[in-house]
């Protein structure tokens, strides 16, 4: 009976260092999920600027140009 108890207490050791482990990493990605949406909101930001830029542009040109 004590080495099912001792088998058990270790398993549940296991299990919460597992838990921890899986913690900490979700933690980590939720931060480098944050980091690539901004990192991609400010290339959809400077995509959009570029664009507006472009058709100021083309729309500065004469007509036969185009």
């Amino acid at each position: 009976m004590q080495i099912e108890l001792d088998e058990l207490e270790s398993k549940l050791a296991q299990l919460l260092q597992l838990s921890q482990r899986l913690r900490a990493e979700n933690h980590q990605l939720r931060q480098e999920l944050a980091i690539a949406l901004s990192h991609e909101r400010q290339y959809s930001d400077k995509m959009e600027s570029a664009r507006k830029r472009l058709e100021n542009l083309l729309s500065q040109l004469p007509e036969n140009a185009a």
